[in-house]
């Protein structure tokens, strides 16, 4: 396994759930951290955490869906360390009311920009930048959802964690010869922020038992210290509780 210290890695949905987590333990790891999101004082908190356990971690606030924005963060993160080695996109949401039955489009457009676009426009940012170092690591989150159909997710988060996993395999597909490997990170029902979006909710004896957000930093960690001649190009990852759904889940 490879040392990650003084490595560069930028994390996006850093604020809370399994983005803050990751970034904890990629700065554990010795990483110098970037961290983005919508809303400053989460990031904040969470760099001081990084900070006050003696490491390095810069906020840079911003939305995912904006392409400017992204890609003049990727530039601001390369002014600064020239380089930037691994990126997490975590950004993601999801609706509340999700059937077809209960659309709300207006959402499902928020939906698309910020997990689909968003991911692509992060990712679009630093390939310029991993070109140029012939070498560097792009993790994106997906979802069980993004390999099977779920109707607890929901059709709109559904197809736009399936986009994310044809973004990933092109990736790989057309810049794997130029040393960049990309892994999509698929986990079942994780206890982050997200649960609280529901139309029911989520007892919290089977929160407990769920996949924790530090179970995803230990698997992003793995990644990224593998030697880079190996690339994980997805990870399925679920509760070993096999949770039965609630009254008026579907």
């Amino acid at each position: 396994m490879r040392s990650l210290e003084g490595m560069v890695a930028w994390v996006t949905g850093a604020g809370t759930g399994m983005g803050r987590e990751s970034a904890i333990k990629l700065a554990e790891a010795g990483c110098k951290l970037v961290l983005t999101g919508r809303r400053q004082t989460p990031l904040d908190e969470v760099a001081a955490v990084i900070t006050n356990a003696g490491g390095e971690a810069a906020v840079e606030t911003g939305d995912a869906s904006d392409r400017p924005s992204m890609f003049a963060i990727a530039k601001r993160i390369e002014g600064r360390h020239g380089r930037i080695d691994i990126l997490f996109n975590n950004h993601g949401i999801n609706l509340t009311p999700r059937s077809w039955a209960e659309a709300e489009f207006d959402g499902w457009d928020e939906l698309i920009d910020v997990n689909v676009k968003g991911a692509y426009n992060c990712a679009g940012a630093v390939l310029p930048i991993m070109r140029k170092q012939a070498d560097g690591l792009i993790m994106t989150t997906s979802s069980l959802a993004g390999r099977f159909y779920s109707s607890v997710a929901g059709p709109a988060y559904g197809a736009s964690k399936h986009a994310v996993m044809a973004l990933n395999d092109t990736l790989n597909q057309e810049e794997g010869n130029n040393g960049i490997r990309a892994c999509a990170l698929c986990p079942g029902e994780v206890a982050t922020p997200i649960l609280d979006q529901r139309p029911v909710t989520v007892p919290q004896d089977d929160v407990d038992r769920l996949v924790q957000s530090e179970d995803i930093g230990d698997l992003v960690v793995f990644v990224a210290q593998l030697d880079p001649r190996a690339c994980v190009t997805e990870i399925v990852v679920r509760p070993t509780h096999r949770r039965t759904k609630q009254p008026g889940e579907r």
